[in-house]
């Protein structure tokens, strides 16, 4: 078997989705954009199993997957909340240098559906408990503009 894409494309993955998410955020860095994107991943892997959230890794390509499953103590997941308790959250993380806007989840949640095949997204988002769809929706967002860019 060759070794998987995004294995091999790793970095050119990762610059991809992380100029998305900057942009998609108007933040002028790539360390502002990593806060607020790990912030975002952490407050969603807080909800799931752990089950869950190894499912959910299984889509994500390779940096991403290995930044939502880092430094993970294993604990019962959180209620699910609102879009205003995933944004404090990704908002609390290092408070002292976090530049995260309001938009976060809806900017990481627009540049991982434009990093991922949405097929895949789907399949999975179907397994997990129905917040899981609302916290990664783009809602407005023309479907045609969403999935890699880079192949």
């Amino acid at each position: 078997m060759p070794m998987p894409w995004t294995y091999r494309q790793a970095t050119r993955e990762w610059q991809a989705f992380l100029a998305e998410a900057r942009a998609a955020m108007d933040l002028t860095s790539d360390n502002a954009a990593y806060t607020a994107v790990q912030g975002v991943l952490l407050a969603f892997r807080r909800r799931l199993t752990a089950q869950q959230a190894i499912d959910f890794a299984q889509v994500l390509p390779s940096v991403l997957r290995a930044l939502f499953v880092a430094d993970w103590r294993l604990e019962d997941p959180v209620p699910a909340g609102t879009r205003a308790d995933w944004t404090a959250e990704a908002m609390a993380l290092r408070p002292h240098h976090n530049l995260t806007p309001p938009n976060c989840v809806e900017a990481t949640a627009l540049a991982l559906r434009k990093s991922i095949l949405r097929e895949d997204l789907d399949r999975v988002l179907a397994t997990l408990p129905t917040f899981a769809a609302e916290f990664w929706s783009t809602p407005g967002t023309d479907p045609t503009l969403l999935g890699p860019s880079i192949v």
